[in-house]
């Protein structure tokens, strides 16, 4: 797949979430806008250069055992939660998926059962 096949209409009208999708090679296939606003346009180039070793290695890590990883941060005022998934080709992990979601200074939190 590559990223001229992908398409995401709804995703484009997210005005607080980017979502990035990488193949395992970590070449991004698809952005949406507000992805390209704060990433800049990378479809068809490779993501890795951006990152730093230890993040490279998280990257490896959860294309190589189809793990989640899940954190927040903050840059100034703004809160995000990033969260990262793998995408699967039949059984096989075919790449990631980044949500970055803006949140709330403070947020309710709940348990259900």
């Amino acid at each position: 797949m590559n990223f001229e096949e992908i398409s995401c209409p709804w995703g484009d009208n997210l005005k607080t979430c980017a979502i990035t999708v990488c193949d395992c090679d970590g070449v991004v296939l698809y952005q949406n806008r507000r992805s390209r606003e704060v990433n800049g346009d990378v479809c068809g180039r490779s993501m890795i250069p951006c990152h730093s070793e230890r993040s490279r290695q998280i990257i490896q890590r959860l294309l190589t055992n189809g793990e989640n990883n899940a954190y927040t941060i903050q840059k100034r005022d703004l809160r995000k939660l990033i969260y990262q998934t793998p995408w699967y080709e039949g059984d096989s992990v075919a790449g990631l998926v980044e949500f970055s979601l803006e949140i709330p200074a403070e947020m309710p939190h709940y348990v259900r059962e």
